[in-house]
């Protein structure tokens, strides 16, 4: 395997680093008091400027979409393996991905659509998606059951006529809070009766569509991550055409595979940018600071810290890159061991990087006067989102046992959960 980036990526590289540099970076105070602002005046679910202004200096720059593979609508769109390293820099301010179109779950809608809609439910929907007009949500987890395992996902998809009939309570749906949020992919249960991984469908349903009602923003550790927010949305008879229905009945698993391994991987990669971000907030408050006579840099502790923490980042980003260059080579299926690994190992390598930044600031680390307690909060969330580390663990130790069995391609039949938190 051959990770080294070409010339195209290595120019896309800087580009993006230079933006990051000269627009982002700069910006990260104005975007808190922006919302701040707006939360003040008693509305925090309004878009921000500052992240407006900067998306059409993204798209001239050449920087926008580049999460979804080269396709006929998106001819700029690179390989898992080359927006890894993309993916990483936008990943180190929470909220620059959206500059560049690249913000989740928008990614992984758009991927959804582009992959498993009708022409139609493309132009419609993953058009405007795409000129970032328009933003999505994807409804996945209910508060009743444990999300952990779609099976237990009981909103209800019933078809009467030329219409299905939508009913049901979802929560953790991300995006969902800001009103560009024109579109929801719903995942829900179309027959009960089926077998248990052919129970389950996924539909297009206008966010404006009668019956829809957004109830809250649920918060993590205090923030509600407005403008964005993840919302508690009811469903109560919400009527869609039948055409809405992506591939058709039955088919929902087999969606939420192809969704939920790009996904999975984009997460990793901007979590590799926050870790390396701490790590780099951490040397340069360690070298400023002194306790006890000496510069905390010059403390073993804080020695032995980043030297584990530059391990860990370099051994994380390895397996995101070979997770990568599989998803590409020999697809999302045979890559499966590695998605589930590296979606254990990048959350969790995160926030022990984070936590020993935090210690490293003292009492301004765990407050807002540095960004390191927002990115703990999010990095805390991703040992859940996309799958707990326990379920991830279990598909993990099944297919290493699979490698031992006695059975002819028992790897081959392990079942991988699809969860999503």
């Amino acid at each position: 395997m051959n990770f080294d980036y070409t010339e195209k990526v290595n120019t896309l590289r800087g580009r993006l680093t230079s933006f990051m540099d000269q627009h982002v970076y700069p910006n990260e105070a104005t975007f808190l008091k922006e919302v701040a602002a707006n939360r003040a005046k008693g509305d925090a679910w309004v878009p921000t400027r500052i992240v407006e202004e900067l998306k059409p200096l993204a798209r001239e720059a050449g920087l926008w979409n580049l999460f979804l593979p080269f396709s006929k609508r998106v001819p700029e769109g690179l390989t898992n393996l080359e927006y890894a390293p993309l993916c990483e820099i936008m990943g180190r301010v929470f909220w620059a991905p959206e500059v560049f179109n690249c913000a989740a779950p928008d990614t992984g809608n758009m991927e959804t659509l582009e992959r498993y809609a009708s022409e139609d439910i493309k132009r419609q929907w993953l058009d405007p998606l795409l000129k970032g007009e328009i933003r999505s949500a994807f409804l996945m987890t209910e508060p009743a059951v444990a999300s952990s395992d779609a099976t237990n996902i009981q909103c209800s998809i019933r078809r009467e006529g030329d219409e299905y009939v939508i009913n049901g309570r979802k929560w953790w749906s991300s995006g969902a809070g800001d009103p560009r949020c024109a579109v929801y992919i719903v995942m829900g249960k179309t027959n009960p009766d089926a077998g248990r991984h052919e129970q389950q469908s996924m539909i297009v349903v206008p966010a404006n569509a009668k019956g829809i009602q957004v109830n809250r923003p649920l918060t993590v550790f205090g923030y509600d991550d407005a403008p964005h927010g993840h919302m508690e949305v009811d469903l109560h008879d919400v009527r869609v055409p039948v055409a809405n229905i992506l591939l058709g009945e039955g088919r929902g698993f087999e969606i939420a595979q192809g969704r939920l391994g790009p996904g999975r991987i984009h997460h990793c990669m901007r979590l590799i940018g926050v870790a390396e971000r701490a790590l780099e907030l951490m040397c340069k408050r360690s070298l400023e600071r002194v306790a006890f006579g000496k510069r905390i840099s010059e403390q073993g502790v804080t020695q032995e810290r980043i030297a584990e923490a530059r391990c860990m980042i370099d051994q994380a980003r390895l397996l995101t890159l070979k997770a990568a260059h599989m998803m590409d080579t020999v697809g999302n299926k045979v890559a499966r061991a590695e998605i589930a690994m590296i979606k254990v190992i990048a959350p969790n390598m995160a926030c022990q990087i984070i936590d020993w930044a935090m210690q490293v600031h003292g009492g301004g680390g765990v407050s807002n006067d540095f960004p390191l307690a927002y990115m703990y909060a999010h990095a805390r969330t991703l040992r859940l989102a996309d799958g707990p580390d326990e379920v991830h663990r279990v598909a993990i130790a099944r297919l290493e046992l699979a490698k031992h069995m006695s059975i002819p391609g028992a790897a081959e039949k392990v079942e991988t959960p699809i969860t999503r938190s």
